[in-house]
């Protein structure tokens, strides 16, 4: 990854929202480095910095910041070491240059599992489901403990719910996997959180207007990062063959989508003890003996359906399809569309942008220069490389990102692939739909074979009960 920042424009630091938001402001203004309104938790995007003309700040979630520094989108960045390193444990000649670690306190990231659970153990016993958000890091450090034979189950979050019934371990916050009640069995990074900058910017630019003050932010004692684990010593026993699955398994969504499953499972005279629409219960009851019930991310289900894990699952088309996009011989399929939480998902422009349609907007963005590479960001990568490659836009960059998104265009993306159910906040943010891809809904989805026996019946009696009820409220 890399990238030339644009000559003439302004230096573009980029700081983190959420949780590091406040201590990060908190010591931007102590360094005379105050842009008014970051600290304040203002919902803008961007700010000026008081008394320092030339420096423009963008926020964004913590995991884009050294992807944007990356890609010399932004000269600077404020980011946790963890996100850093998930990128340059891959690309290790990176544009991303670490200039000071900050003295601020950063998530260290650990490795868990059931309590009671013994890696050595784990290892010796067959393949390890490892799920993480952190790939690149759990690679780099199950590779160094020598764990034998592993899988990786790359989540969008939460990977801490995943042990001990569809992963044996999860690598994710320490503050996560206490909460979950798992056992922590090794550190895998130390956190921090470091001022960063794009390599080309710093050689090329004159950064001192923003770098003076950032570089007098108080240093940290400790630089925190990747901990290389000492390797286990491991035995391999003979393995053995999992049994058939018994119980019926069914994922239900946590968030958005959660009050509207609770609705539509009450249309269907389903209902799941602890499931509500404000409850946060990991595994409710089920009422049914033969039948297990766990609480997920619905960006998860497409693969742990695929997997196996799971009979049944309600999640969104969405989902689904940016699944399927990455995976196309995945073995998961649309069982029944119950037609709640609509909304289009589509190509989302800058709404002062004079065309009535992607190919006008293409030819506006060539129009002084053909090989114009065009941005598209997204939160569903895969549907939006899809997207360009289907409607041939030439040369082309897909920005993933995690939030934020309609703070993306037209500063540091030309299209964005969102979803909207109103239009309310695309407005709001001055963008607009020019192309729909989809339409999305809740759907049940399953294994694209039916599991037998008893397995099989309940599911075809829950599929029907769930699409009788849909049709009727449609």
């Amino acid at each position: 990854m890399s990238g030339s920042p644009t000559a003439g424009r302004p230096v573009r630091v980029a700081v983190p929202r959420g949780d590091l938001r406040t201590p990060v402001g908190e010591r931007l203004v102590a360094a005379g480095f105050r842009a008014e309104g970051y600290l304040e938790g203002s919902r803008t995007y961007r700010f000026d910095v008081d008394g320092i003309d030339g420096v423009q700040v963008r926020v964004f979630s913590d995991q884009d910041i050294p992807i944007q520094v990356a890609l010399g989108q932004y000269d600077l960045g404020i980011a946790s070491g963890t996100w850093i390193d998930e990128l340059l444990v891959r690309y290790r000649h990176d544009s991303v240059v670490p200039l000071r670690p900050l003295d601020i306190e950063g998530e260290t990231l650990v490795i868990a599992g059931a309590p009671g659970a013994d890696l050595a153990s784990l290892a010796g016993a067959g393949v390890v489901r490892v799920a993480t958000e952190y790939p690149q890091i759990a690679h780099h450090y199950l590779t160094r403990l020598r764990v034998p034979d592993y899988r990786l189950y790359e989540v969008w979050a939460q990977a801490e719910a995943w042990p001990p019934r569809d992963a044996e371990l999860a690598i994710a916050s320490a503050s996560a996997v206490a909460k979950e009640g798992l056992a922590v069995l090794g550190t895998v990074h130390r956190g921090g959180v470091w001022l960063i900058a794009n390599r080309e910017a710093l050689a090329t630019r004159d950064l001192s207007a923003a770098l003076g003050p950032l570089l007098s932010l108080t240093r940290a004692t400790t630089e925190g990062g990747l901990v290389d684990p000492a390797p286990l010593a491991v035995t391999r026993g003979i393995s053995k063959a999992a049994l058939p699955r018994e119980r019926f398994r069914i994922a239900v969504p946590d968030g958005h989508a959660q009050r509207h499953t609770v609705a539509a499972l009450a249309d269907a005279g389903i209902a799941f003890p602890g499931y509500e629409a404000t409850s946060s219960v990991r595994y409710p009851e089920s009422g049914d003996p033969e039948v297990e019930v766990k609480v997920m991310r619905p960006q998860d289900m497409p693969r742990a359906v695929a997997l196996g894990h799971f009979d049944l699952a309600i999640s969104g088309r969405d989902w689904l399809r940016a699944f399927l996009a990455t995976f196309p011989a995945a073995p998961v399929t649309e069982l029944c569309d119950l037609k709640r939480s609509k909304y289009q998902m589509g190509a989302v422009i800058s709404e002062d942008l004079p065309v009535d349609s992607i190919e006008e907007a293409i030819a506006l963005w060539r129009r002084d220069d053909p090989e114009f590479p065009i941005r598209v960001a997204s939160e569903y990568a895969s549907l939006a490389d899809e997207y360009a490659r289907t409607r041939h836009l030439g040369r082309y960059r897909v920005i993933p990102i995690s939030g934020a998104s309609e703070g993306f265009v037209p500063e540091d993306a030309e299209i964005l692939i969102e979803g909207t159910e109103t239009g309310t906040t695309l407005r709001a943010n001055r963008l607009r739909m020019i192309d729909i891809i989809m339409e999305s809904t809740n759907c049940v989805i399953g294994h694209a074979t039916a599991p037998e026996g008893a397995r099989g019946a309940r599911r075809a009696e829950y599929v029907a009960r769930l699409r009788t009820a849909a049709e009727a409220v449609a």
